[in-house]
């Protein structure tokens, strides 16, 4: 796909995906608060958005500030997160950022990749959609979905998802950077799955490529 069929592309799939819930996080990211954003995301990683619903309203009902989830023992916060994958890490990794925010950032998260990188349990998806969800700035948040589907449709030609965000930097009109991945995940979670894609319900069935598609309905 070129720049122009991918910007049509991403129109039909802003039609398909109405019928279906929105991610978590974008949920939480109506709220326009960065800490929020950061919190949810962090939840997220490798956890169903069902469970990361839950999990981020009950946590944040308790705490909404990094001063806040400081004051927070750490039992109190698995408990508030339990069962997404890994709970007990992310409540440690949720006090340890916590604990950076306000000791070296007035308890205010960082603007940038750059700054959100150097936070315990931060990698390029979660401070990417910090930078976008939190605050509206440009950036291009790349999970497994956003990098399967740009791959699949031939757009990209990368092999990890830090291959991806680098190359739709470069061929990504820029308009579609924040929105792709609420676009490509809700579409990647219903019809566009990992395996046997329904493609039978896709409205690109006739422009993808389908690289690397060996079964679909």
């Amino acid at each position: 796909m070129t720049p122009r069929e991918v910007t049509r592309a991403l129109a039909r799939v802003r039609r398909a995906i109405r019928p279906f819930r929105v991610p978590a996080v974008t949920v939480v990211a109506r709220t326009r608060d960065p800490f929020r954003v950061l919190v949810s995301t962090i939840l997220s990683l490798r956890t169903r958005d069902a469970v990361t619903d839950a999990a981020s309203a009950k946590l944040l009902s308790l705490a909404d500030t990094p001063e806040a989830m400081l004051r927070l023992r750490r039992r109190t916060i698995e408990k508030a997160i339990y069962p997404v994958s890994f709970y007990r890490n992310k409540a440690r990794h949720l006090r340890e950022t916590s604990r950076r925010l306000v000791e070296r950032h007035e308890g205010r998260v960082p603007r940038t990749i750059e700054e959100l990188l150097e936070l315990k349990g931060v990698g390029r998806k979660t401070a990417n959609l910090v930078v976008t969800l939190g605050y509206g700035l440009p950036g291009i948040c790349v999970d497994t979905h956003v990098h399967r589907i740009s791959n699949r449709w031939g757009f990209v030609r990368t092999r990890t998802p830090e291959e991806t965000e680098a190359r739709l930097r470069e061929t990504l009109p820029r308009r579609h950077w924040i929105e792709v991945n609420d676009l490509l995940v809700t579409f990647g979670q219903n019809v566009c799955t990992p395996t046997s894609p329904r493609c039978g319900a896709c409205p690109l069935a006739r422009s993808c490529a389908r690289v690397g598609v060996t079964r679909f309905r």
